[in-house]
């Protein structure tokens, strides 16, 4: 039996989630859900996650929401101390987990900051301040990624790898640039050849990202 995905290809945790599936050759049962027309407020989705957020997650009986729980949830159940989550390692485990935090607490937070007010406030520019936070933020990845192929640093991508992307490739696809962070662009291109699934994220960030860019004043990216 599939597991079912409850998707929209524009969020990017929802793209991290399904990244993992396909890295895990999952069979999954993609549902859309529609954050743009509010479909994630109907009684009958509100019936299996009450907090109402994508991407949710059923596997038989249990239903689990938040992306980076999925992501991990998925390989410890499907492929035990594989390269993505390998639990056998404490220490690799712990730095994939502060990756996961920091998508979560700094890179996608910073992204959101810039985008949710445009897609949904009427926001048409980019504040100085946003900037210098988002640029920040990619200053620290790109530090993390000194000398390293992947952000845990080990030899094969892992979980943070697939979250992160997924969140890089929404700023990216509204059009920002890497180049002054040349281990993140350079990371990130990896990402887009080796993920498996990758296409499918980037069409998710381009309609995410034709969205954010279609609404801000000429010059802003």
């Amino acid at each position: 039996m599939p597991v079912t995905l409850y998707h929209f290809a524009p969020s990017a945790p929802s793209r991290s989630s399904l990244l993992t599936a396909r890295a895990l050759k999952l069979d999954v049962d993609v549902k859309i859900v529609n954050l743009f027309t509010k479909e994630q407020l109907k009684p009958e989705f509100i019936a299996i996650n009450p907090q109402h957020c994508i991407p949710t997650l059923k596997d038989d009986d249990f239903v689990l929401w938040e992306s980076r729980a999925i992501n991990s949830y998925l390989v410890n159940k499907y492929a035990a101390n594989s390269d993505l989550y390998p639990q056998s390692d404490t220490r690799t485990t712990a730095t994939i987990n502060r990756l996961l935090y920091f998508d979560a607490g700094s890179l996608y937070p910073a992204i959101r900051a810039i985008c949710f007010p445009v897609l949904f406030m009427g926001e048409t520019k980019i504040s100085k301040d946003k900037r210098d936070k988002l640029n920040e933020v990619f200053a620290h990845l790109n530090t993390f990624l000194e000398g390293c192929d992947w952000v845990a640093k080990g030899s094969n991508y892992t979980i943070a790898d697939i979250a992160i992307a997924a969140s890089v490739s929404s700023i990216v696809a509204v059009g920002w640039n890497l180049t002054p962070f040349p281990n993140v662009k350079k990371w990130f291109d990896k990402c887009c050849a080796t993920l498996p699934g990758y296409e499918e994220n980037k069409e998710g960030a381009e309609i995410f990202g034709n969205a954010v860019s279609s609404k801000l004043d000429k010059g802003e990216i």
